[in-house]
């Protein structure tokens, strides 16, 4: 008899900060593993060779459940990696590698202390006709055209802010010179609400180039027939369905009947299954607080995928995109304030110390423009200001009244021009394509928005951009006329505080250009006109405004007229200028949109018949694994597997035939059998590898003391028969007779058709150098060659979490692998 195969090792590593649930999850496509530690309070990436890659925390939440996205989202230049990490606050928050903070944020669960106990992210094809019909003899359109294949869907993704500048990274903290937080005046409006929060969560997230690109990252043609879905299940029953990263389309919750569920009973998602193929999802609900001996399989229609009159990435990644902006501009309108405030603060102060010295004088009050204004014309200082600027003043104080100043103006300047009007640029981009898709669909079908919803979004983003550049051109004439002001002050100190003029005071005197140092005492020294954009607007001003703009007019005629308004002196409003007034309106319609969008799609979303599976035991544990038998994903072939508590040597499949029909499920048909492992072994864990494999690690009395078991579910030699609730199972033993036999002519199709006649029913599979090491769990993944050759491997978790091991899979499991035997 030929040796077992030996399983070659890839790598082992030891855990600094051992596993905290005895769990391990493997990248698919590159070789990392995460795992949750200290208590779960963070989340670790770990490579080969005891490597930390990153650690993730979220102030003191604890991580429950953790899924890395299935294949990346890759283009012709880069594959970008996320995990998904559902936190005990109930928040899944994605996290990239390229990122060390988490780059989006999903609220997940509706109820006060639910969690999140299961994460699933899958890859769904939104268009299965193949477009490359074209035969040899025919010149193909690639031939004639570079990357023609198909020219309508090439121009629908063409992408135009590809074009545009990148934007740029955002500063890490607030603005140069801003000493303090506590200077808004009069009452904090909605704008003002909050805003610190909002710079702490996203402050990481924009602050590098590398984080931008992967916030924002532009959708390559060849990707736009698929969309990523993930799946979160919560603690009180409920589901929550993302789709493209981040767009939310809701939560739902299902509540299986059968005979011995009651109307207050509530189920628990704990299993996912899904093929790309495939629009229809499967479900596995367990009751809560149940005996967990039975669970209820239930497919979800997800209608959406299998038919959307637009392009379902196309939509999905503008609007992720459009919300990604949002957020970028809230940042940027944040550092612009801050560094507004910055510019005025510090000024303030000085400017206070003289100004109650001034109104004591024995003259008459004075402020301190009418004296500041009397000095540049006669040359007379007043003594009030003279014992100012020569002693509180001085050259110190100057040289940060110019540094704050200066330095404020030229990075609000910077923000706007580098930051603000590039984000705004990029928005009216996205809002164009979206008003050319409502208009071209707003008389066929619903698609949740209309063209007038949308034309509204680009009023506001013209309103912001007209601000935009009246704010970018108050900050040069300010800055113009500061500098002017500033020699002119450092030229006073320098005469009051020297016996006699030099030649080069006299100079600088005779030089100096009075009229700007004039003009910027009356126009800029105590109030600016930016504060008409920055400054805090009361809660009546904010209400006031924003039912006037919800009227219906045109808000950038409204806004025009107010401005124009305000240079006169006359009565304006006072919200409808300010850039956090117009960022939260502007976000606020926005939301309102995606809402309309996202409920368009929820109502699309179909629960179909459920079934349910008991083994008549208490589950120990369970895997799902979706096949499609079909190549249109017309049928499809769900795959669960129990093992019981009270008996690990014995392994209970289920298959279920679900039909589907133009995205909507028929009365699944289950059948189903038992599998009796060979004397001596018990299940540690299993995975489903593919379409063809489940994967046993079992645990022997015999040496070797650990076995991986491969077993070809779909094999025709495991007596699947029709399942009824309460019968038992037909098991099969497998014994090393079994394997000496190939399938007959009667076996069963396999994945896509592909018939199971000549091959193992399972394989036994040994690990080579597993010399003192106790594996307590496991994780499987196929081959990739998205970052380069990667085998299919297994991931081996230690005990205590401490330490685990990865082993290659073979490439063929028909070449090299010898029979089970064992000892009877």
């Amino acid at each position: 008899m030929a040796e077992p195969y030996k399983l070659r090792p890839l790598s082992a590593s030891k855990l600094s900060v051992p596993a905290t649930d005895s769990k391990i999850t493997c990248n698919p496509v590159i070789d990392l593993a995460s795992t949750i530690g200290d208590e779960g309070k963070a989340l670790y990436i770990w490579r080969a060779n005891d490597q930390l890659v990153s650690k993730h925390t979220e102030n003191g939440q604890k991580a429950e459940a953790v899924k890395w996205k299935e294949d990346g989202t890759h283009s012709r230049f880069h594959t970008w990696q996320f995990v998904a990490v559902g936190w005990s606050d109930g928040v899944v928050r994605l996290v990239g590698l390229e990122s060390s903070k988490a780059v989006h944020h999903i609220p997940v669960c509706n109820t006060p202390g639910a969690k999140i106990n299961i994460i699933a992210w899958s890859r769904n094809v939104t268009d299965k006709t193949s477009t490359d019909h074209d035969t040899p003899s025919k010149p193909r359109p690639e031939d004639i055209i570079p990357h023609a294949k198909d020219l309508p869907h090439e121009l629908t993704f063409l992408e135009i802010d590809t074009a545009l500048p990148k934007i740029s990274p955002l500063p890490v903290s607030g603005g140069s010179g801003y000493e303090s937080s506590s200077s808004s005046q009069g009452s904090q409006s909605p704008t003002q609400t909050d805003q610190t929060d909002n710079i702490s969560d996203d402050v990481f997230v924009f602050s590098t180039t590398a984080s931008i690109e992967f916030v924002f990252r532009p959708i390559e043609p060849e990707n736009a027939n698929a969309v990523h879905v993930m799946i979160a299940g919560t603690t009180d029953g409920g589901i929550h369905i993302t789709i493209c990263d981040s767009f939310a389309i809701g939560n739902f919750k299902y509540s299986p009947q059968s005979s011995i569920s009651t109307s207050a009973e509530r189920f628990q998602l704990c299993g996912h299954g899904s093929h790309p193929l495939i629009s229809s999802h499967v479900l596995l609900f367990k009751a809560e607080g149940g005996d967990a001996k039975s669970f209820h399989l239930v497919p979800l229609d997800l209608t959406f995928v299998h038919y959307s009159p637009v392009n379902l990435l196309l939509l999905a990644s503008k609007m992720t995109t459009m919300q990604n902006l949002l957020r970028y501009l809230k940042q940027a309108q944040s550092h612009m304030t801050i560094e507004w405030k910055s510019t005025r603060e510090l000024p303030a102060r000085f400017l206070n110390a003289v100004r109650e010295d001034l109104e004591k004088m024995d003259r008459g009050p004075i402020t301190i423009v009418q004296a500041l204004y009397h000095t540049v014309l006669t040359g007379h200082v007043f003594a009030p200001l003279k014992e100012w600027l020569v002693d509180s003043l001085a050259e110190r104080g100057h040289k940060r009244w110019e540094k704050a100043v200066v330095t404020g103006l030229e990075n609000l300047r910077a923000l706007v021009h580098e930051n603000f009007i590039p984000a705004l640029e990029r928005c009216g981009i996205i809002l164009s394509r979206l008003l050319g898709i409502a208009r071209f669909h707003d008389s066929q079908e619903s698609i949740g928005f209309t063209a007038a919803q949308i034309t509204k979004l680009m009023d506001i983003v013209s309103c912001l951009t007209v601000v935009a550049h009246k704010i970018q051109l108050i900050v040069m004439d300010e800055l113009e006329h500061f500098n002017v002001f500033s020699a002119w002050l450092r030229l006073e100190i320098d005469k009051l505080a020297s016996s006699a003029l030099s030649d080069e005071l006299t100079e600088k005197e005779a030089t100096m250009d009075t009229g700007k140092v004039l003009a910027y005492i009356q126009k800029y020294l105590e109030t600016s006109p930016l504060s008409l954009y920055f400054d805090a607007v009361t809660t009546q001003d904010y209400t006031n405004d924003e039912k006037l703009a919800e009227a219906g007019t045109s808000l950038l005629d409204i806004l025009d007229k107010q401005l124009k308004n305000q240079e006169a002196g006359k009565p304006h409003m006072k919200a409808l200028p300010n850039v956090g007034f117009l960022v939260n309106y502007l976000t606020s319609r926005t939301d309102a949109v995606f809402r309309a969008i996202a409920e368009a799609e929820k109502r699309t979303v179909r629960f179909g018949q459920g079934i349910e599976l008991s083994t008549g035991q208490k589950i120990w544990k369970h895997e799902m694994y979706m096949c499609s038998a079909s190549k249109d994903g017309s049928k499809a072939l769900t795959f669960t597997a129990f093992v019981s508590e009270d008996d690990k040597t014995k392994v209970h499949l289920f298959q279920t035939d679900i039909a589907i029909v133009n995205g909507i499920s028929d009365v699944p048909k289950t059948a189903g059998c038992g599998i009796q492992l060979p004397t001596g072994l018990t299940v540690i864990d299993l995975k489903f590898l593919d379409d063809e494999g489940l994967l046993l690690l079992c645990k022997s009395k015999d040496a070797p003391a650990y076995r991986l078991l491969h077993v070809a579910y779909q094999s025709a030699l495991f007596p699947y028969s029709e399942y009824k609730n309460g019968q038992p199972l037909k098991v099969i033993d497998i014994k090393a007779e079994s394997n000496n036999r190939n399938d007959g002519p009667g076996s069963v199709p396999g994945f896509m058709g592909i018939p199971t006649t000549g091959r193992k029913a399972h394989r036994a599979l040994e690990f080579a150098k597993l010399e003192n090491f106790v594996p307590v769990g496991m994780d499987v993944q196929k081959a990739s060659t998205l970052r380069g050759d990667i085998p299919g491997r297994v991931c081996l978790l230690g005990q205590e979490g401490a330490e685990y091991r990865v082993y290659a899979l073979p490439q063929d499991w028909e070449l090299g692998l010898a029979e089970l035997t064992l000892d009877p």
